[in-house]
Formats: structure tokens, C-alpha cells, sequence
């Protein structure tokens, strides 16, 4: 009986009781579409807003032609500013006449330099390769190592022409101080440079750019470990010829690897008061690498620092130097533990607030040359990276 009604109403279908039928087909599309349009709209926000991956600050850029173009002119300039004459004095005064311009006031791409501190190659190459890739114009590379040491990074290498020029680096000497302030130095030139770290031939990156770059960028403090150390190892490295100047009050130690805004970095180069006493007085078994920087920011610039690191290190072993890990150390949970284990307090910038984070590593070293395979294979899955 129901069928024949169907067969008849389609045999009509421009009477008048076929009319509201028709509308609500109308209706019933046009609803559809707009709750497509509205569903597929919400849908790309969320995936927008997913918390799971830091998100770049506003001023990251799209990937289009006019970026490309931007980045290539930011290299070039890159370039120039690494190839240069200039003595370490002439440097030092050059990089001191230009004025720590905040990142709020900057051009709209502030950027990270890596300081590689290293006596020759970077074995570790290319995890930082695929670690850097697809972020030109965010970066910029500044390579110390021996003079004597002969540059083999092909032309398509980010390391490529990134060498300054150097001076040959003697372990527990001032030589090596001289060396963190010669690529501070360097790296101040270009003033898109807003944010400092200095790496061994040994670090390793613990997460991906973005976040990295993002962890650097929302803070106002630098990431600079200094500490009373009250042992043989700390206060006993002190030289009373230091006073009055530097009082055994006034001694910390602190790792050598740091990371540090502009303002800090010029502070750090254009000291003439207290870098002669270091250099004078602190000689092994007192080690100026781990207390020059470390006292000179506490006495002076204690605001603008976090007092701690964030660079990684295992010092559970005893000797002189920390641990190091090879092909058989690098797993799943031995990264997660160093990117995870820790708690500390992250100032951030845009609202002031302290927050307590497990991401208290960016960096971690010793690695040996062995464990740069299984790196490579774990860091698109652990590590975040670009497969």
C-alpha cells in the first residue's frame, strides 16, 4: 500500500502537497553544507590549537617564495659577518657598539646563534643538520675550532663557511674563556641574533627547533649555572690574590656550557675589570672556564640569569670529566629520562609567570661519534625531528 502512495505522489510531483516535501530537501542541503563548512572550520582550529607540540611564536613565517628569499639574504649576510680580520680587541670593540635591542622592538625573526666550541670537526654533524632543517633564517652557526684544522663540510652544509676565525684552545687555560667570548663576539655582529648558546663537538639537541627555539625565546633570563660549592673543588679553588676585588664571598662555579640573551653576552665581552683577575689568578687546578663567567654574573647581573643550565651532563662518575655515552647508551628511555627527569623553574616572559616544568634540558653532551647512528634513528620518533 505504501509503495503504490510513493509510485503516485512521483507521479505528480507539481501538485501543491509536493511543495513543503521539495523545500525541506532545500532546507536539509543547505544545512548540510553549512554544517560541514562550520565542522571542517572547528576541526582545523583544533588542529590548529593542539597542545602537544609547542607552536613557533607569531613572527615564524610561512613556507612561501618571499620567506626563501628573506632567508637567502639573511645568510648572505650571515656569511659576511664571520669573515673578517679583525684582531680579538678590534672584534670585541666592533661587537660592544651595538646596543642590545630587545626582541619586542626587533625585526619580526629574532635568532638563535649556535656556538660550536670544538679543537676539530662536529662527528655529530648531522643529527644538528636535521635538527636545523627547514628553519633557515631562524639560526645562525658559528664554528671555533683549531686553526690547523682544515674545514671538509660540503657546500649544501649548514656548517658550511661558518668557521671564525681562531686561536689554538689549551685546556684549563684562559684560552678557553677566550674562545666562548671571541664566538660571543662574532655572533653579536648580526644583530638578529637575540639568543646565545654554546656547544661542544659533543651535544646533542633533546627536542625539535620549534621547541627549542620557543623555550629560548619566551624567557627574559638567561640559562647560566652558578653555585657555592663549599668542597675542594669549588671554594678551594679560590686565589686569595683575587681580593678585594673578588671575594671568596663572592666565588661560584658553574658549567661551562651556557646559554644567554644579548644584553648579557655584550656584559660578558666588554669586561675589563674582572676578566684580567681570572686570567691572573685562576690557573689548575683552578679552572676558568667553570668560575669566570659564573662569579662575574652572580656579583653583577644575578637578575638577568635562571642559575641553572640548560645543557645536560652526567657527573654520577668520578674523575675529572663527566660521562660519556656511545651507540650502546642511546635508547628510548635514556633520552626521555634526561628530557624528563628533572623539575626547575621556567620564568616566562609575555606574563612574568614562574612555572614549574620538566623540561628543564634543551642540550646534553658527551656523546661520542659511535652514537650518532642510533641518534639519527631514534630522533624522528623520541626526539621530534623531521623524519
Amino acid at each position: 500500500m505504501g509503495k503504490n502512495k510513493e509510485q503516485e505522489l512521483e507521479a505528480v510531483p507539481m501538485q501543491k502537497p509536493l511543495m513543503p516535501r521539495k523545500s525541506s530537501y532545500v532546507l536539509n542541503a543547505l544545512f548540510f553544507v553549512i554544517g560541514f563548512s562550520v565542522g571542517l572550520i572547528l576541526c582545523l582550529q583544533l588542529k590548529a590549537f593542539h597542545p602537544s607540540q609547542p607552536l613557533p611564536p607569531s613572527s615564524f613565517p610561512p613556507d612561501n617564495d618571499e620567506t626563501k628569499a628573506i632567508s637567502s639574504e639573511d645568510e648572505e649576510f650571515s656569511h659576511l659577518t664571520v669573515i673578517h680580520n679583525m684582531t680579538d680587541q678590534e672584534l670585541s670593540k666592533k661587537a660592544s657598539s651595538l646596543l642590545p635591542e630587545p626582541v619586542t622592538v626587533m625585526m619580526k625573526r629574532p635568532k638563535v646563534a649556535f656556538m660550536f666550541l670544538t679543537g676539530g670537526g662536529l662527528p655529530l654533524a648531522p643529527l644538528w643538520e636535521k635538527f636545523l632543517q627547514g628553519h633557515q633564517g631562524f639560526y645562525s652557526i658559528y664554528v671555533h675550532s683549531h686553526p690547523s684544522f682544515n674545514d671538509s663540510y660540503p657546500p649544501t652544509s649548514v656548517f658550511y663557511g661558518r668557521r671564525i676565525p681562531s686561536q689554538p684552545v689549551y685546556w684549563g687555560t684562559s684560552s678557553m674563556v677566550d674562545a666562548e667570548r671571541r664566538l660571543l663576539a662574532n655572533a653579536l655582529l648580526d644583530k638578529t641574533n637575540q639568543r646565545f648558546v654554546l656547544l661542544s663537538d659533543s651535544c646533542i639537541p633533546l627536542f625539535n627547533f620549534t621547541t627549542v627555539y620557543n623555550y629560548l625565546m619566551d624567557t627574559d633570563l638567561s640559562f647560566i649555572g652558578s653555585f657555592d660549592d663549599p668542597r675542594k673543588s669549588g671554594r678551594g679553588r679560590y686565589n686569595h690574590q683575587m681580593s678585594p676585588q673578588i671575594n671568596i664571598s663572592d666565588w661560584r662555579k658553574g658549567s661551562q656550557w651556557f646559554e644567554t640573551t644579548r644584553e648579557l653576552a655584550l656584559h660578558i665581552i666588554t669586561d675589563t675589570t674582572y676578566y684580567p683577575i681570572f686570567a691572573n689568578h685562576c690557573h689548575p687546578p683552578c679552572y676558568m672556564d667553570e668560575h669566570y663567567i659564573p662569579t662575574l654574573v652572580h656579583m653583577l647581573y644575578g637578575e638577568m640569569s635562571s642559575n641553572r643550565t640548560v645543557t645536560w651532563v652526567d657527573w654520577s662518575r668520578t674523575g675529572p670529566h663527566p660521562g660519556r655515552f656511545t651507540w650502546g647508551d642511546v635508547t628510548d628511555e635514556f633520552l626521555n629520562r634526561i628530557r624528563f627527569g628533572e623539575e626547575c623553574v621556567y620564568h616566562h616572559r609575555r606574563d612574568g609567570e614562574k612555572i614549574t616544568t620538566s623540561n628543564c634540558f634543551m642540550f646534553a653532551r658527551k656523546f661520542t661519534p659511535q652514537a650518532l647512528e642510533p641518534l639519527l634513528r631514534v630522533g624522528p620518533v623520541v626526539l621530534g625531528f623531521d623524519p
